[in-house]
């Protein structure tokens, strides 16, 4: 791989192979990668060559849910609470399967509360397009993108298509074994999904909402790689950095 980077100007890893050998061996080139694994994001940020230019979490979330979270009104101490809602009616790869399956029972990296959380065990009623949902703990790592200057703590919650589903993820995470059952579960349900951010001191909502979690991963990553290369800094990005939201298309039709 390094010898074939050494003749292109950037690598996009979108394979779902979570491996810091890659960026090692991307450099010189830039290197973008959708990663949504908090662990494997920091050791990517700390292996990056100096003279290299760095974007990850350049899809879905993260990624729009970082320029989401980085465009909420904030103040330093202030908590953000990341409410996902992803449809059940799409097929996202085997690799999107796998890190949801992998992620039951298993510990948040670096939760903010400083003590273990487990994934798919805490619950909390958040917003949602129509009303008010139950979301569950979830180690989506905006928490580890999240622009330290901020100064903020952010907590990430997944609901699935259907209420039901989602008790389904909560006895999952209760019972890990049952993890690969997700793999061979129906896709029912439709593919819309949604992102909500909230300021739990005053309140303040943000939020985006599309259809198709590939085509919007698809999306992002291209308006990121764009958006690197025209960068001039050498440094590790995240989307917050580099994209405004308003270059982000409407992402509800496919």
């Amino acid at each position: 791989m390094h010898r074939l980077a050494g003749n292109h100007d950037l690598v996009v890893n979108t394979s779902g192979v979570e491996d810091v050998r890659l960026i090692q061996a991307a450099a010189p080139a830039a290197y973008l990668d959708v990663s949504a694994t908090g662990r494997a994001l920091a050791e990517m940020r700390a292996a990056a060559a100096p003279s290299q230019r760095v974007l990850l979490g350049a899809g879905l979330v993260p990624g729009l849910s970082t320029m989401l979270i980085a465009a909420l009104p904030t103040v330093p101490g202030d908590s953000v609470d990341l409410a996902v809602i992803l449809g059940t009616g799409e097929q996202h790869g085997p690799a999107a399967v796998t890190w949801t399956a992998g992620l039951a029972g298993q510990p948040v990296f670096q939760p903010p509360e400083g003590h273990p959380v487990l994934n798919f065990r805490e619950h909390r009623m958040l917003p949602a397009e129509r009303g008010i949902r139950r979301y569950l703990r979830a180690d989506f790592p905006d928490h580890v993108l999240a622009d330290p200057a901020q100064a903020i703590t952010v907590r990430s919650y997944l609901a699935v298509g259907d209420r039901a589903t989602t008790r389904a993820l909560g006895w999952v995470g209760r019972v890990p074994k049952l993890a690969p059952l997700l793999a061979r579960a129906p896709h029912w349900g439709d593919d819309r999904w949604s992102l909500i951010g909230v300021n739990r001191r005053t309140g303040a909502q943000i939020s985006a909402r599309g259809r198709g979690q590939s085509h919007a991963t698809g999306v992002l990553a291209a308006l990121g790689a764009d958006a690197l290369m025209r960068h001039a800094d050498v440094a590790v990005h995240t989307m917050a950095d580099l994209v405004p939201l308003g270059a982000v298309p409407d992402l509800s039709s496919r």
